[in-house]
């Protein structure tokens, strides 16, 4: 091994050691005592609108969803049919499973039988297996939240016209149910449903927030927690939700027309390889054969992939923005 490579390798390490201690690095020292802080101020304060405020992060704190409800294998599962019941098409975990068994299978053999290579076949089958099965979930899980955020607004505005009118708010959650089709209607039927059983309001918009794990519904959840605490308007209290979640609806647009462009500059980078490697395989099989039977150049296709998932990871977070 000759100095360069030696230099290469450092470099890379050193790149792969940053890497990880920015994603598991912990929170600063000044963030944590200036929250300790606030935290003593909010307690000892004699202000209203301090009091409204340490009510608001405690209602916050006690509504954290926990995603696992115990340690163990169990838990995973547990997260998994989660993830299933969020895309709302009722697949179950044996259906998932079946299919990521049959893609990895399907995909190794198909590749042993072209190549000759059962190593790559197992790391092409076991990647295809476990990634297109959960990028399939996860897509259907962002179109239905995407269609919830989408609707929301309305129900909140439906609300407010019912409790205008004299309604009950658990009536005016039966009519949301009924009126508005879509993601936002079966939640609220949920929600209705298990009122009906003897649930309280409370709990059964909690199981629907720590279900649906959205910042909207959230704050939905925690606005009816502080006017119960501290009275008011709720029908003036929800129009202002509705508007706040109508302008934050507006700003997710406009940061997705800015970073269309960065986002478009990632797929074209990122697919380029894989495309340049095709058209040169169509052309001369012999020439980039040895990829799938000499060791070495496997081990340099799976470095050059790490890296790759290392970079289009980078990019995304560059253009991923919290509203």
């Amino acid at each position: 091994m000759n100095v360069m490579q030696l230099v290469i390798l450092g470099v890379g390490a050193g790149l792969v050691l940053l890497l990880m201690g920015l994603a598991l690095g912990g929170p600063s020292a000044s963030r944590e005592a200036s929250r300790r802080l606030q935290t003593v101020r909010f307690r000892h304060s004699e202000s209203a609108v301090d009091k409204v405020e340490a009510q608001y992060r405690k209602a916050v704190a006690n509504r954290k969803p926990t995603t696992f409800k115990k340690a163990g294998s169990g838990s995973r599962l547990e997260a998994l049919a989660l993830r299933l019941h969020q895309t709302g098409k009722g697949w179950t975990l044996s259906q998932y499973v079946y299919l990521s068994v049959g893609l990895a299978l399907g995909i190794t053999l198909l590749i042993f039988i072209k190549t000759g290579s059962l190593l790559l076949g197992l790391g092409v089958g076991v990647l295809v297996g476990a990634g297109i099965p959960h990028w399939m979930v996860g897509r259907a899980i962002n179109k239905r939240k995407n269609g919830f955020v989408a609707k929301f607004p309305d129900a909140l505005e439906l609300l407010v016209r019912g409790l205008r009118s004299g309604l009950p708010i658990t009536e005016t959650l039966g009519v949301v149910a009924h009126e508005l089709p879509g993601p936002v209607g079966e939640e609220f039927k949920l929600v209705t449903d298990r009122i009906k059983v003897g649930r309280t309001m409370e709990e059964s918009l909690q199981e629907s927030a720590n279900r649906l794990d959205m910042a909207e519904f959230s704050f939905f959840c925690i606005t009816l927690a502080i006017q119960r605490e501290t009275g008011g308007n709720l029908a003036e209290t929800l129009a202002n939700l509705a508007d706040v979640l109508r302008k934050r609806a507006q700003m997710k647009l406009k940061i997705a027309a800015m970073s269309s462009e960065s986002k478009a500059s990632a797929y074209i980078v990122g697919s380029l390889p894989f495309i340049v490697f095709a058209l040169i395989y169509s052309i001369n099989p012999r020439y980039l054969g040895q990829f799938f039977v000499d060791e070495r150049l496997i081990i340099a296709g799976i470095g050059g992939l790490v890296w790759l998932g290392i970079g289009a990871w980078i990019m995304k977070q560059m253009v991923n923005f919290e509203i």
